[in-house]
């Protein structure tokens, strides 16, 4: 599988994600990012036995761009505490359909993992165990039809900025499981993490890992 590294310290990997690959597997047995960062550090490093890998945070299988790992059980801790503190900061380009009436704006609503459908539902109020998802956005370009976004991302929710842009009216381009009007490229929508901001996990430096979208 074709990944790229784009950063690598003694505790950290971050890696770009090409959309339609998993980054964890599960029961489709597919073959993952994981394993193959898992791989590439065993071959590199000349690693016996075990390879130590930490998930950090996920990305949609059809969603592209940045995903970092943690090497050791210290930048696992470390860049834990981070996301838990919102001090890990991700920013995500998005092609939408159709044409917004805000150029900028903040999205604040409830989110529900309905698993049956591995959808999430947008509530207006927080009922049973919906959880609060908040993103801004602004748009970037216009493409035709659609609007290119950057969207600074506040809450990590399970298919966040799936369920609110479609929910704003403007689902991403290709993705018809949030109502989207026609496929994008087979297995891909137009949606892709295009930056994360970390500190080190050790010496407490600032780091920017930057991508640019291919669509």
């Amino acid at each position: 599988m074709p990944f790229k590294v784009l950063y690598e310290d003694n505790h950290l990997i971050a890696v770009f994600k090409p959309a339609g690959v998993l980054v964890q597997g599960d029961k489709t047995e597919d073959p993952c990012l994981m394993d193959d960062v898992k791989k590439y550090l065993k071959e590199k490093y000349k690693k016996s036995g075990n390879v130590f890998l930490g998930l950090l945070h996920r990305l949609d299988r059809p969603v592209s761009g940045i995903v970092l790992f943690a090497k050791t059980s210290k930048g696992a801790s470390r860049l834990s505490e981070q996301i838990r503190n919102h001090e890990f900061k991700k920013e995500y380009q998005a092609l939408v359909e159709g044409a917004l009436k805000e150029k900028k704006a903040v999205l604040k609503n409830y989110l529900l993992h309905d698993e049956k459908t591995n959808k999430a539902k947008i509530l207006d109020k927080k009922i049973g165990e919906a959880q609060l998802a908040e993103l801004s956005y602004e748009v970037m370009e216009t493409r035709g039809k659609n609007f290119l976004l950057k969207i600074d991302l506040k809450t990590g929710r399970h298919h966040q900025i799936r369920a609110q842009l479609a929910h704003l009216g403007h689902p991403i381009v290709g993705d018809i499981k949030y109502g989207a009007l026609a496929p994008y490229k087979e297995g891909q929508i137009a949606l892709c993490a295009s930056r994360v901001t970390f500190q080190t996990a050790t010496g407490k430096e600032m780091k920017k890992i930057e991508v640019e979208p291919t669509f």
